[in-house]
């Protein structure tokens, strides 16, 4: 999911940076490229064992706020499957054929079944 992400730089300080849509996530960076990773590793840090992660919003509810003056604006995507959530057991039924299929897929992509199944649904929600 794509969230903003506000950056700055102070001089030569490194890049800082927060998720208006995360309170308390914060990150930083030497270099500008580093940040989606940092960043990612800053929400996995702060939502683990959470029951919830908040949803993304626009750039444009942000933008004009008086705390998000003098910088600039990044879209980072968290891949809110690797954020390790409080899981729920759930029981659910699928034709054998497919759970095969599906069972192949997350093998061989260094998946768990249920990894797979989240990764799908959040892309499925996301379009």
């Amino acid at each position: 999911m794509l969230y903003p992400l506000y950056v700055w730089k102070d001089g030569d300080s490194a890049y800082g940076a927060r998720f208006p849509d995360l309170p308390g996530v914060f990150t930083a960076a030497d270099e500008l490229n580093d940040l989606p990773a940092m960043a990612q590793e800053a929400a996995a840090t702060m939502y683990e064992g959470e029951a919830h992660i908040p949803e993304a919003s626009s750039i444009e509810e942000w933008k004009d706020a008086a705390d998000y003056a003098g910088g600039f604006w990044m879209l980072v995507d968290i891949d809110r499957s690797k954020i390790n959530t409080k899981p729920v057991r759930l029981n659910i039924s699928l034709p054998e054929n497919l759970l095969r299929d599906i069972d192949a897929f997350a093998k061989s992509h260094q998946l768990t079944r249920s990894g797979f199944l989240a990764q799908a649904a959040l892309k499925a929600m996301a379009q």
